[in-house]
């Protein structure tokens, strides 16, 4: 599952496969919240939005884009909020949680860290095999999360467990 975070939308996908085969897109979606409401409430909906979405689907990971500086500090701090939902939600149910950044979803899925939006619904559109590119972008982004976790995180997630291996043998 890949959640790209989000306080007004937090995008929501769903694929399935692994290395080296073709992926399918399970479901696709947006969280929403309004913009009136307080930041507590807001964090609660989308807090029960994935939780929803984690009992539907019951994922074996979860990939959260994460969250890097931008000159708007205010959009960062509601994406950084949600980000630390999303990750609240996976860890109480023990699923690993991956990170990834944006320029690395974008190289994963396009071959280039600096690709826009639309090149990287293209791609995603593309490699599920889909009709259209899921709207809003945040669902084609968290789409474009749960790919590159499928490619990359099994990898790392093999590297990591071979480290805590190793230092537990000292």
């Amino acid at each position: 599952m890949g959640i790209d975070p989000g306080l007004t939308r937090c995008g929501i996908g769903v694929v399935q496969g692994e290395p080296g085969r073709p992926l399918s897109m399970v479901d696709v979606g947006v969280v929403r919240t309004a913009a009136d409401l307080p930041v507590a409430q807001r964090l609660v909906q989308i807090e029960t939005g994935l939780e929803a979405w984690i009992e539907e689907h019951r994922p074996d990971a979860v990939a959260v884009e994460r969250v890097f500086a931008q000159h708007n500090v205010r959009t960062v701090m509601g994406t950084a909020q949600a980000s630390g939902i999303a990750m609240v939600v996976a860890a109480r149910r023990g699923l690993p949680v991956a990170m990834h950044t944006p320029s690395e979803v974008k190289a994963a899925v396009s071959g280039s860290g600096r690709a826009d939006k639309a090149q990287v619904a293209a791609m995603v559109t593309r490699l599920l095999r889909l009709d259209a590119a899921p709207k809003p972008a945040d669902a084609s982004d968290a789409l474009a999360l749960a790919i590159t976790h499928v490619w990359r995180g099994a990898a790392r997630t093999r590297l990591e467990e071979a480290v805590a291996r190793a230092g537990a043998a000292r």
